[in-house]
């Protein structure tokens, strides 16, 4: 039963490798048997977690996320999908669009840095309330909305094609290339490196507007503009 789960661990998450032959009876047993093993060594932290190895359905990935609650102390905060044929297949669907809106762009984007990251970028698919936080090691592009205390840490790019009404912390290695964009542009913080800039209070009337928008690090300042096809020829991906 020991090749039957897998557990890798980074700063950010857990790579869960499942056994694709094994039955899934067995799965579940063996995510038990290991988190309680390794329940003092994991604490009470706070961890994103990827799955490989076997596709898992929503209702099977509840599950593992309950065992594993069950079993340790250890808090799982999203479920990160890191599955190259998925994001391959996302990025071809994103690049066959041919409207040039800015969502469309920021997608587009997304679809481009999936491809300069050599599969190594992240989904999140999902909304982040308020006490989460998503530290990742790569870029990460989050389909759903960064509510207001919710936060976001990456060494590389972030991409929200939803909403960003919380905190962003992009090329947290230093980066200072690194960008942010958001269909809904509207956060508590972002910071770039070691640059940090905050949202201005807006007037009610503004603040309903959406509008996709690109934060970027220039010159010791951050900048945060409208998203179009000429920005996007500037971005560099790394």
């Amino acid at each position: 039963m020991d090749n039957i789960v897998k557990i890798t661990g980074s700063k950010s998450g857990i790579i869960l490798r499942l056994d694709p032959e094994a039955d899934w009876d067995s799965i579940v047993k063996d995510v038990a048997e290991k988190f309680k093993s390794s329940a003092q060594f994991w604490g009470d932290a706070k961890k994103a977690i990827a799955f490989q190895g076997r596709e898992l359905d929503e209702k099977q990935q509840d599950e593992i996320l309950a065992t594993i609650q069950d079993n340790c102390e250890l808090q799982i905060v999203c479920v990160l999908d890191e599955n190259p044929e998925r994001e391959a297949a996302f990025a071809k669907a994103l690049q066959q669009e041919k409207s040039g809106s800015a969502s469309a762009v920021a997608e587009k984007t997304a679809a481009n840095m999936l491809q300069n990251d050599n599969g190594t970028g992240f989904f999140f698919k999902g909304n982040l309330r308020s006490g989460q936080v998503l530290d990742v090691e790569t870029s990460i592009i989050i389909l759903g909305d960064v509510n207001n205390g919710a936060k976001v840490i990456s060494k590389g790019n972030v991409i929200i094609l939803g909403s960003l009404k919380g905190n962003v912390f992009a090329g947290s290695a230093g980066n200072v290339d690194a960008f942010v964009i958001a269909l809904d542009m509207k956060p508590v913080q972002i910071r770039i490196a070691d640059t940090i800039a905050r949202s201005p209070d807006e007037s009610p009337r503004r603040s309903k507007t959406k509008e996709t928008r690109i934060a970027f690090w220039e010159d010791g300042n951050i900048y945060i503009e409208p998203l179009d096809k000429d920005v996007m020829s500037d971005i560099r991906l790394s």
